[in-house]
C-alpha cells in the first residue's frame, strides 16, 4: 500500500491537534474526538501536554485514506519547541501549514513557511476556525500574501463566516486561476483564449503542488468538520506518496529518540531505502556531521571530521498503523518505524547508508540557565537526568561545571524552561529551580595566531610536540580541522587526540563562549616511542601517550587563541512591529534605549509597520513594555536570524567550567597532578 508521511505544522494554538484528532476520526480511526482543553487528545500522550494544552512532543498516528496509509506527524507550534519541529521536517514527504481564521499569519507561521519553501516540502495550507467569532477569510488570504510571500491558490471560499453552521464552498475562482496561470505560459495561454478544462486544470495542479510550486489553501473547522473533507481529498490528491526502493540498500534517518519503561533507548526513523528486519545488524552514525548535540548549531560543520559509525542489532520493531504502533518483523522503504536494540543511537544518525542528512533548519538555542537542585535532589542524579532529556532534544546543551557544581541547559524561552522544571520533577521525582536566564553569546577569531610546544623542551611537562595555528573563517562554517603535518608522523591515534581535544576546548574561548567559524591548521607534531627498560615492560615515563597530546593540545590553542584576538557575538533577532501611527513619539526612544535597529518602515492601513533588528537580551523587555506603549494595540513578531558583535558595555564573560589554559600555573597544577592516575 502506497505510504504518504504528513506533517501537521501551525502556530500555536491554530488547532493542529484538533485537526489531527478530526482527521484520525473522518478515517474511523477513533471513535470520539479528542479536546485539547479536556486533555483527551490522541497525540498529546505526556501528563504536561495535557494539563497546559500545548503539544511538546512530536507524535506519530497512521490512518488509511484512500488506499494510502497516512503517517500523520503532529508537531508542537510554541517556538520554545522548534527544535521537536526541525526534527521532524527531513522525514516528511508533504505537509499541511495551518493558520487560523481569527488570529491570522504570526511569528510562527511566517518562520515555518519559509523553511517549508527552502525544503521544497508540498505543502497545504488549512485556514481553522471559520465558525469563531471574528473569522476572516479573503482579509486572511491577502495578509498571507503579504506577509508569507508565497503563490496561493484558494480551493474554494467560506461561507457563514463566524458562525457554528459556517461551511467550506469548493470550486477554484479567479484568484486560483490567476496564480496558476502565472506558472505556465501555456496555461495562460489557454485562460486567454477561453475555458481550461477541469482536468488539464486539475493535472497542473497536482504537479505544481508536488513540486512546492504553489499552496492550494482550504477554509475550515476542525472543532465542526466544515472544509476537513475537502482537506483530505487535497492530501491524497495534490500531495506525493512516499518513494524509495525496499530492495536497495538500507538507508534511514533517526529524528525522534525516547527511553522505554525500562530506560532502554527507542529510536523513531524514516527509512528511505531498503528493508529493515528484526535481529539485523545495523550500522549508525552521523556520517561525520555533527547532531547539535552540544547544544549550538553553530558549534561545527563536521568539515574533516571523522564519522561517528557504530553497529548495533535490531531487537524489535513496529510501524503505524490504523492509530497505533504494532510490531513487525520487517519494514521497507518509506516507512515510519519504531527500533529497540541500538544503545548508542542519536537523533539525527543515519541507518545504514547514509542519505539525507540531518542538517539545522532553525536557529540555535540562544538562552541559558544554572538549574538548581532543590531539597533532597542529588546533584549527580539530576545531571544523569538533564542527560538524558538533552538526549531526547539535541538543541538543549547541558554543561557542567565541575569546580561549581553547578548545570546549566541552554533554551529556546521561559516555556520550556517550565517544560523541563515539570520533566524532572514527574519522570524523575527531582525537584529543581533556575537561575534567572541569561543571553548565550559566542566568539569569533578576530586574526590569526599560531602556538607551539616542542617535546622535552622548556617548561613542557608532557612528552608531545603539537604546534597549531587559529584562522577566522566565514560565519556559519563552523569548525575545520585540517593537518599541515604529514599523517604518518606520528601513530593516528595521536593525531585523534589533538583533533578531539581542539573541538572540545574551543567549546571556552577567551571569554568563556563556543568559539566558532573558525579553522584550526596542526602545523607541528612529534612523541616520544615506546620504550622500556631492560627485561622491564613498557614505560610511559619515557614514552608519549594520548594523554599528553589531550593534556598539551589546550594550552597551545589557548595561547594561539590568545595571539589571534577573539570578539564576542551576541545573538540578534529580526523584529517586525506593526503599530498605531500616532504611538511611534513614544515607541521609537524605547526602541533606541533597547539597542533595537530599525530598518524599514511602511504602512498597513492606519497602522505604521516597522522591521529591523534587536538583540535577543532585550526582546523579553520590548514584549513588555509594548502593550503599555501602543494603547494593548502593538503587534510584535521576533525571530533569531544573526550574531552581531557586541558593541555595548563590557564585554560578557561566562565562568569557565575547565581547568583554564588560560592560566599555565593554575592549568598544570590540575591537570599533572593526574599524570599518575
Amino acid at each position: 500500500m502506497p505510504l504518504l508521511n504528513l506533517g501537521i505544522l501551525a502556530h500555536v494554538d491554530a488547532g493542529k491537534t484538533s485537526l489531527t484528532e478530526r482527521l484520525l476520526h473522518t478515517a474511523g480511526v477513533i471513535d470520539e474526538i479528542g479536546s485539547v482543553d479536556a486533555g483527551s487528545t490522541t497525540t498529546d500522550t505526556l501528563a504536561l501536554e495535557r494539563q497546559r494544552g500545548i503539544t511538546i512532543k512530536s507524535a506519530v498516528v497512521s490512518f488509511p485514506l484512500d488506499g494510502v496509509t497516512v503517517n500523520l506527524i503532529d508537531t508542537p507550534g510554541h517556538p520554545d519547541f522548534i527544535a521537536e519541529v526541525e526534527r521532524v521536517l527531513g522525514v516528511l514527504d508533504g505537509a499541511v501549514l495551518v493558520v487560523s481564521a481569527v488570529e491570522g499569519v504570526q511569528a510562527q507561521t511566517r518562520v515555518l513557511m519559509r523553511t517549508l519553501r527552502r525544503l521544497r516540502i508540498p505543502t497545504l495550507v488549512f485556514v481553522n476556525k471559520i465558525d469563531r467569532s471574528g473569522a476572516r477569510d479573503t482579509a486572511v488570504l491577502r495578509q498571507m500574501a503579504e506577509r508569507l510571500a508565497v503563490p496561493l491558490v484558494p480551493m474554494g471560499t467560506a461561507a457563514g463566516l463566524g458562525t457554528p453552521a459556517a461551511r467550506f464552498r469548493p470550486g477554484l475562482g479567479p484568484a486560483a486561476l490567476e496564480t496558476l496561470a502565472y506558472q505556465d505560459d501555456d496555461l495562460l495561454a489557454a485562460c486567454l483564449d477561453g475555458e481550461v478544462p477541469k482536468a488539464r486544470l486539475r493535472r497542473f495542479l497536482a504537479a505544481r503542488t508536488r513540486d512546492a510550486c504553489v499552496h492550494p489553501v482550504y477554509f475550515g473547522s476542525a472543532i465542526t468538520g466544515a472544509g476537513v473533507s475537502e482537506l483530505t481529498g487535497g492530501i491524497r490528491r495534490l500531495l506525493p506518496t512516499a518513494a524509495g526502493d525496499p530492495d536497495g540498500p538500507l538507508s534511514g534517518t533517526v529524528f525522534k529518540v525516547e527511553r522505554g519503561p525500562a530506560g532502554e533507548k527507542v529510536a523513531y526513523a524514516r527509512l528511505f531505502s531498503g528493508t529493515l528486519r528484526v535481529r539485523d545488524r545495523v550500522p549508525f552514525g552521523d556520517g561525520g556531521k555533527d547532531t547539535g548535540t552540544g547544544g549550538n548549531a553553530h558549534r561545527d560543520t563536521g568539515t574533516d571530521r571523522e564519522a561517528r559509525v557504530t553497529e548495533g542489532r535490531v531487537t524489535a520493531l513496529a510501524v503505524f498503523d490504523h492509530g497505533t504502533d504494532v510490531r513487525a518483523d520487517r519494514a521497507g522503504a518509506g516507512r515510519i518505524v519504531k527500533v529497540w536494540g541500538l544503545g548508542g543511537i542519536r537523533i539525527g544518525d543515519a541507518l545504514g547508508t547514509p542519505g539525507r542528512s540531518y542538517e539545522h533548519h532553525f536557529a540555535p538555542p540562544t538562552l541559558e540557565t544554572v538549574v538548581v537542585p532543590g531539597p533532597g535532589t542529588d546533584r549527580r542524579s539530576l545531571h544523569l537526568a538533564l542527560t538524558q532529556l538533552a538526549e531526547q532534544d539535541p538543541l538543549i546543551g547541558v554543561r557542567h561545571d565541575e569546580q561549581r557544581g553547578e548545570t546549566s541547559v541552554s533554551l529556546y524561552g521561559e516555556v520550556q524552561k517550565e517544560v523541563v522544571q515539570a520533566t524532572l520533577a514527574d519522570e524523575y521525582g527531582l525537584d529543581v529551580t533556575f537561575r534567572e536566564t541569561t543571553t548565550l553569546c559566542i566568539e569569533r577569531p578576530v586574526g590569526t595566531g599560531h602556538a607551539v610546544e616542542f617535546n622535552k623542551k622548556d617548561s613542557n611537562p608532557f612528552l608531545a610536540t603539537v604546534g597549531l595555528r587559529v584562522d577566522p573563517a566565514p560565519p556559519g562554517t563552523g569548525v575545520a580541522f585540517r593537518l599541515e603535518v604529514e599523517l604518518g608522523s606520528m601513530p593516528y591515534a595521536f593525531f585523534k587526540a589533538v583533533e578531539d581535544t581542539v573541538r572540545e576546548t574551543l567549546g571556552q574561548g577567551l571569554h568563556g563562549w563556543q568559539v566558532t567559524d573558525c579553522a584550526v591548521a596542526m602545523t607541528h607534531s612529534g612523541y616520544s616511542p615506546r620504550q622500556s627498560h631492560a627485561h622491564q615492560g613498557f614505560d610511559k615515563s619515557m614514552s608519549s601517550t594520548g594523554y599528553d597530546f589531550r593534556g598539551l593540545t589546550p594550552l597551545v590553542l589557548a595561547e594561539a587563541l590568545r595571539r589571534a584576538g577573539t570578539k564576542v557575538y551576541e545573538p540578534m533577532h529580526r523584529f517586525r512591529l506593526e503599530a498605531p501611527a500616532d504611538t511611534l513619539g513614544a515607541l521609537l526612544p524605547v526602541l533606541a534605549r533597547l539597542g533595537a535597529v530599525p530598518e524599514t518602515a511602511g504602512t498597513h492601513g492606519t497602522a505604521c509597520v516597522l522591521e529591523g533588528t534587536v538583540p535577543a537580551a532585550r526582546v523579553h523587555a520590548l514584549e513588555q513594555r509594548l502593550p503599555g506603549l501602543t494603547r494593548g494595540e502593538g503587534e510584535l513578531e521576533t525571530a533569531f536570524d544573526h550574531y552581531a558583535p557586541v558593541t555595548r558595555g563590557t564585554v560578557p564573560e561566562r565562568p569557565r567550567t575547565d581547568h583554564n589554559p588560560l592560566n599555565r600555573k593554575e592549568y598544570l597544577l590540575n591537570v599533572t597532578r593526574r599524570v599518575g592516575e
